[in-house]
């Protein structure tokens, strides 16, 4: 696919599940109030720590929810969901390892019921671009009656620096699947200024909002660039799916994960990305941070010190 800026998706309405959600109990979304409380699922993961750093700045009053911390919140023990949603006015929903995982949507769909059983309406979910199994577990939210924003993000930068590719980087060769399709990789801390800006707007209810980074960048363009940063040499190695489950299986990764993750790569890494939008700017105002950028704060940082 060939570079281009895909304006006319980049925000989506969706009228007749927003009119249903937004009108069920006669009361219009109205933006939240300075100090209001919000819940930010998955806390202390990639995309919550910067969520919950985003919200706080903007002065609403954050509700870190993780399954180990002073408010307990696990996807798989409906049993914490209560006492982590009482008193909230909205959240921030981010199932982990991935929404496209087959027991996204049920969670999805009974926590957000729940929370709106609890007068917690305004929920933000992290989803992600061209996942066709990610559907689902958007289907369950926007049925759900609460007033509703998905945000459809794209590979995030900070996989590099943490998670399960930092490893690779820092020993000098990076062993994916992903061949030579480019990506508009996108910083988490634009993700959370987007999700803010969602609790915000009552104007993005309703929404389907798809965000990336404003450059297209294959995996080993982006390999090359922390190289520059750094100055650590890191080389990549495109691989077929199947050799990089044997890769998984070899670290321990549960066959049933390993499964998931094939056949989730083949599918995003078929070259359906590979294309800029501008939601983010028409959310925002501006651009993303660009990868160079972060390649050299993150490189500043040590991050990839061997």
């Amino acid at each position: 696919m060939t570079q281009h800026s895909d304006n006319t998706a980049a925000v989506q309405r969706n009228e007749g599940t927003k009119d249903a959600a937004r009108q069920a109990d006669g009361v219009p979304a109205a933006a939240l109030a300075p100090g209001a409380t919000v819940l930010v699922t998955s806390a202390t993961g990639k995309t919550g720590r910067r969520v919950v750093e985003a919200a706080t700045t903007a002065g609403f009053t954050v509700r870190a929810a993780s399954r180990k911390g002073p408010v307990v919140f696990d996807w798989h023990d409906p049993a914490t969901w209560p006492g982590a949603l009482e008193g909230a006015e909205a959240a921030y929903l981010c199932f982990p390892p991935d929404i496209g995982h087959p027991a996204a949507a049920g969670a999805i769909g009974a926590l957000a019921r729940q929370a709106v059983t609890l007068g917690v309406r305004r929920l933000v979910l992290l989803s992600a671009r061209g996942e066709q199994q990610a559907l689902p577990a958007e289907e369950a939210l926007t049925s759900s009656g609460a007033d509703w924003t998905v945000v459809r993000a794209s590979w995030f930068a900070q996989n590099f620096s943490e998670g399960p590719l930092l490893d690779a980087v820092r020993a000098g060769e990076l062993v994916f699947p992903a061949g030579e399709v480019r990506e508009p990789f996108l910083d988490t801390r634009d993700l959370a200024e987007v999700v803010v800006a969602a609790f915000r707007d009552p104007g993005l209810v309703g929404r389907v909002v798809e965000i990336g980074g404003p450059r297209l960048l294959s995996f080993r363009d982006a390999v090359a660039e922390i190289a520059a940063a750094s100055g650590n040499p890191v080389s990549y190695v495109p691989v077929p799916p199947h050799e990089y489950g044997e890769q998984l299986r070899g670290f321990g990764v549960p066959e049933e994960e390993v499964g998931f993750l094939i056949e989730l790569f083949g599918d995003l890494l078929d070259g359906r990305n590979a294309h800029l939008s501008d939601g983010l700017r028409q959310v925002l105002g501006h651009e993303g941070r660009d990868f160079a950028a972060f390649a050299k704060e993150h490189a500043a940082e040590g991050v990839w010190r061997h």
